[in-house]
């Protein structure tokens, strides 16, 4: 029985665990609220029109329970959005200029051109202003139908086009919070913005306890749904005003000391010590989101759709759909507004030369992606509610933002059909190095301008690292100034290898000679003993670096976007083991050995020199 339970409990974390899980379940919600609505007769308008009423002393709530799902249990859903916004800005992509102009500026067209072209199929009706409607995407359909091509799609494309969303999300919300807010109520604003300033100052104060936070948390959505501002707003409010920090050092050892000391006696009190130290250690933004994202994506958001997607298709609904504007004003601008829009965007931004395709992407995959984008599911639906207010037309917008979203989900997953089969019969891009080495950011060991360059993805921590650099340091006193060798980093997911490859790109901060000397000093300890974290300060300390500079730079999460920047080249390349070369720019695929590396080098050089003779031959010809 207990290896039933055993089973059933790893299959359940494995279903919440998957990206597909959660679209999975819309599609279902959906399928069940059309059936409901067009087999049921008058029932599914009967029970989401039933009132429910909350009564607070002379305070009295009075919705309907559509109105419950889109006012307040939405507002998890928000805050959800808004803590993973947060997280980006502060420590994720969107914190690096570099990373973030291209999906930034492709989100913004993405954003303004399906609006521009829902406004011009609408001229002046009463429709326009449900502008807001094609504008979002649903990411959690976009990232699961991603994940049905697996390692077939480059892994920066979907870093490019989460941060692509995560941008779209905070438009959509600013359009939510601004455009769709009627008969402001001064007062209750102005006591959510109070309310707003202490969360601000908990935030500062490092408050982390979640309960605090929940509990202002529904006081502002009182204060935000008594103001006019549509109270998913609370959402975004307090999610933007949760604290976020990198574990400090001496959290995380106050709690692995309260942790040992539960372990020596385990009670009540040490156990709630235990429990509130490692709590301390952890951003409350990681333990909000992790709190609240399955009863997001597993129970709001499908009864959202069950509360909202129920729309009575017949002959009637059909027709005035047909030729409705509003109907083909949201195909238009999901299917082909944000197509054109992202697609366009980043054409003219990369030759223009204002921002640099990520690696390992072309044009093809940006447009599939942007097909995907069209998927305006979850957003779409809700401001559907917020921007039109006549029934029919109501389920005129709700037909085109299904039909619009089946068709982008469609013409994406063809379009990505189509494109991995071309880059695995024609654009063999794996087998030559993805991203051209760059001086002004790669660790170069050797002339910069070698006739031969090795680079090289690996991690430290592993039991053959000496062998590794043996066979560099070999390589490198036989050909001497005819190679240059680049280090990119590689820890697959190992613990230890992200914590020193992390290590390693903070003390580069600090000097870059200070990079090979603490790699040498990590390769030399872990031929001795295991790496853990105390033996890479130990490194740290050793080569002569900055140990809390170091620390603090990791902390705030300063290196992490130059590691997972290699991490990403080694997945799109599809390298499955550690170390793995390429000379010259093309893959080595020989055995890792001094004797076939030689050969390799001696290969390339030849081959220079041939090039060169070539190129002196056809010159003196010509003159």
């Amino acid at each position: 029985m207990g290896a039933v339970k055993q089973r059933v409990a790893l299959r359940w974390r494995q279903f919440t665990s998957s990206e597909l899980s959660s679209a999975c379940l819309l599609v279902v919600a959906t399928l069940i609220a059309l059936a409901w609505a067009n087999f049921g007769g008058t029932s599914y308008d009967d029970f989401w029109g039933t009132t429910f009423a909350v009564h607070f002393g002379d305070v009295k709530l009075d919705l309907d329970l559509q109105h419950w799902v889109n006012d307040f249990l939405m507002a998890g859903f928000f805050l959800l959005v808004s803590l993973e916004v947060k997280h980006d800005l502060v420590v994720g992509d969107l914190r690096d200029p570099k990373k973030a102009t291209l999906p930034l500026i492709g989100a913004v067209a993405g954003l303004l051109i399906p609006a521009a072209l829902f406004v011009l199929i609408n001229p002046g009706s009463e429709t326009t202003h449900a502008w807001g409607v094609v504008i979002s995407t649903d990411t959690a359909f976009v990232v699961a139908l991603l994940a049905l091509f697996g390692s077939k799609i480059p892994g920066p494309l979907r870093a490019f086009l989460l941060t692509l969303a995560v941008a779209d999300d905070v438009g959509a919300l600013a359009v939510i919070a601004v455009v769709y807010t009627e008969n402001l109520a001064l007062t209750p604003l102005l006591v959510a913005l109070a309310l707003g300033a202490v969360l601000f100052f908990m935030q500062r104060a490092q408050v982390w306890r979640i309960s605090f936070y929940m509990i202002i948390g529904i006081v502002i959505w009182l204060a935000v749904y008594a103001s006019g501002v549509h109270a998913t707003v609370a959402g975004v409010i307090v999610g933007l005003l949760v604290p976020i920090y990198q574990p400090h050092r001496q959290t995380v050892k106050e709690a692995e000391s309260l942790t040992q000391t539960f372990r020596r006696t385990p009670t009540v009190a040490t156990g709630r010590a235990a429990v509130v130290g490692i709590a301390r250690s952890i951003s409350m933004n990681a333990r909000m989101q992790k709190m609240l994202h399955l009863y997001v994506v597993l129970l709001i958001v499908p009864i959202f759709a069950l509360a909202n997607a129920g729309v009575p298709i017949n002959g009637e609904v059909l027709s005035h759909a047909i030729v409705s504007p509003l109907f083909w004003g949201i195909l238009g601008g999901l299917v082909i507004g944000k197509f054109g829009g992202i697609l366009g965007a980043t054409i003219a931004i990369t030759k223009m030369r204002i921002a640099e395709m990520p690696p390992g992407i072309r044009y093809r995959h940006i447009a599939g992606g942007a097909m995907l984008t069209g998927i305006g599911f979850t957003i779409s639906l809700f401001i559907v509610d917020l921007a039109i207010s006549d029934p029919l037309q109501q389920s005129i917008a709700r037909i085109g933002v299904l039909v619009a979203s089946f068709l982008a989900a469609m013409f994406g997953l063809g379009a990505f059909y189509i494109v991995t089969r071309y880059d695995r019969a024609r654009a063999p891009a794996r087998k030559k190095l993805v991203r051209p080495v760059d001086p002004a950011e790669d660790h170069i060991l050797g002339p910069v301008h070698a006739p031969v360059q090795i680079v090289n993805y690996d991690k430290l921590g592993g039991t053959d690292d000496d062998l590794t650099s043996e066979l560099v340091e070999r390589l490198y006193s036989r050909f001497e100034e005819d190679i240059s060798y680049v280090f990119r980093h590689n820890p697959r997911e190992n613990l230890v290898a992200i914590q020193a490859a992390e290590a390693l790109e903070a003390v580069a901060l600090q000097s870059q000679r200070l990079f090979w000397r603490m790699h040498r000093e990590l390769v030399k300890i872990n031929a001795e003993e295991d790496l853990d974290a105390h033996e890479i300060r130990r490194a740290a300390v050793t080569v002569g670096a900055h140990l809390t500079r170091m620390e603090e730079t990791v902390r705030r999460g300063e290196t992490a976007n130059r590691v997972e920047r290699d991490v990403l080249d080694a997945k799109t390349m599809e390298l499955r083991s550690t170390p793995h070369f390429f000379i010259n720019g093309e893959n080595y695929d020989g055995p890792i050995s001094y004797e076939g590396l030689a050969a390799a080098i001696e290969a390339a050089l030849d081959e220079v020199a041939g090039s060169e003779e070539t190129v002196e031959a056809m010159t003196g010809h010509s003159q």
